[in-house]
């Protein structure tokens, strides 16, 4: 009788259990993921300048939260003319992760050049002239933002490569 008592205690509880696990618990759905973001929705905050070789640009999402994932496109504006846009080869430092932007969120690259050498007139360690822009055009989410340095200068750099981290 002792172990019957035991026996149909534990199959109602199971019983129970099982049947509040099963029938009666509310089904959980995934969160779908965020819709990539687009470039109507991002502004720039522009291009902080720590230094002389880095540049951190910071994109903030005005629109319903999404996704930001990869790495920016660059190019040195062409002083007021288009056609003199000079593209850069973007070379990825790190691992691109889907960033999620909530309305308000904001998210940043951190851009390196090789760096002009010496004073004023300064020079390329590889015996090329340096290069010098007003501002920059960078590409986020399909969109180009024409950015100029925080501090009031101009971009100055050797070559026509740039290295960027992935948007964080």
């Amino acid at each position: 009788m002792r172990g019957t008592r035991k026996t149909a205690a534990l199959m109602a509880a199971t019983a129970l259990l099982a049947g509040g696990l099963l029938a009666g618990s509310p089904a959980v759905a995934a969160a779908a993921p965020a819709a990539a973001c687009t470039g109507d929705q991002l502004s720039a905050t522009g291009a902080d300048r720590p230094d002389t070789t880095h540049v951190r640009f910071t994109v903030v999402n005005n629109g319903p939260a999404c996704q930001l994932r990869g790495f920016p496109t660059v190019a040195l504006a062409g002083q007021g003319s288009p056609d003199q846009n000079k593209p850069l080869r973007v070379v990825p430092r790190g691992e691109a992760r889907p960033v999620l932007l909530s309305q308000g969120g904001s998210a940043s690259t951190v851009l390196t050049f090789t760096p002009v050498l010496g004073e004023a007139d300064g020079f390329c360690a590889s015996g090329a002239d340096p290069t010098v822009a007003p501002s920059l055009v960078i590409g986020v989410a399909g969109t180009g933002f024409q950015v100029a340095p925080s501090d009031g200068g101009q971009f100055a750099l050797c070559g026509d490569t740039v290295r960027a981290t992935a948007f964080r």
